[in-house]
């Protein structure tokens, strides 16, 4: 008899992380990896990569239902990065969880490389989408999830946004279709780290009270340190056990964390000198 294909055959996802001082390790060594990554040209998004690190962690190791081996598995949660050119931290934390070869992220940025700036489709079936244009994740997230829903799976949508993108009109279009619609297999994560191309988010146009607003589309929210493992892994369980609404995480990060030289810097697209990496490795050893 002929083998079934992998992504249609019944299968268990891979082991899902639950020790919270391993899941740590797991991040801090992602912020190393977004060290080095940025490094070689000296230039990069590095402070939204050391503060979001434990957010991806807890995702793609102890949240998101994923076969490594075959990332187009019908029944796999789905994950967008709205903020797609958050890549040095994504394509690490993909790379850890054995979705890319260790070896392709020497090709970061190259010309011709599939390992754009900006996450693209080129890399594959690992892309649910390319969100280069910010402000247009929420919308794509909605329609994965109706579609889910239709077809009666039970996989779960995840989409991560930044907060300057909030002040696109099309996310609150979208999220107001979300909670009409009473998605509750889309969770959305704002990485509030209050950084923005122009400056602190509060200078350009705030957002506060965010919570509020999103309440008020019909999300059931909840605003958490986004860098505390246990705070972070917390608040997906009880997203996933929610049944009645979407869930909005307001996740409070802080650019740079993990290296005091770096922490706290608004530096949007940031220049990284190699004495400056060199500190920073050293802080995260």
């Amino acid at each position: 008899m002929k083998a079934q294909p992998a992504s249609t055959r019944e299968r268990q996802p891979a082991p899902r992380i639950t020790d919270v001082a391993e899941l740590k390790r797991i991040a801090q060594e992602l912020r190393r990896q977004v060290v080095r990554l940025v490094a070689p040209t000296g230039q990069g998004y590095v402070q939204q990569g050391l503060g979001a690190a434990d957010l991806f962690t807890a995702m793609f190791f102890s949240e998101l239902r994923l076969d490594p081996a075959d990332p187009a598995w019908p029944d796999r949660d789905r994950f967008l990065l709205s903020t797609a050119h958050n890549t040095a931290i994504f394509y690490a934390t993909l790379a850890a969880r054995g979705c890319l070869p260790e070896a392709t992220l020497a090709d970061y940025c190259k010309d011709g490389s599939p390992l754009e700036i900006n996450a693209s489709e080129r890399i594959g079936p690992l892309i649910e989408a390319t969100c280069g244009s910010l402000g247009q994740g929420l919308s794509v997230a909605v329609g994965m999830a109706m579609a889910l829903r239709h077809q009666k799976r039970d996989a779960r949508v995840h989409v991560i946004l930044g907060d300057g993108e909030m002040q696109e009109g099309q996310v609150w279009e979208a999220a107001l279709m979300a909670g009409a619609r009473k998605l509750s297999n889309l969770c959305l994560i704002l990485d509030y780290n209050r950084m923005q191309v122009g400056g602190h988010v509060d200078n350009v146009v705030g957002l506060e009270p965010v919570a509020g607003k999103f309440e008020s589309f019909g999300f059931r929210v909840e605003t958490i340190d986004g860098n505390d493992m246990d705070a972070v892994v917390g608040a997906f369980a009880r997203a996933r056990a929610h049944t009645a609404a979407p869930t909005c995480i307001v996740a409070d990060t802080l650019v740079g964390k993990g290296a005091p030289s770096l922490e706290g810097i608004l530096g949007h697209n940031m220049k990284l000198p190699a004495d400056l990496a060199a500190k920073a490795l050293e802080e995260l050893a």
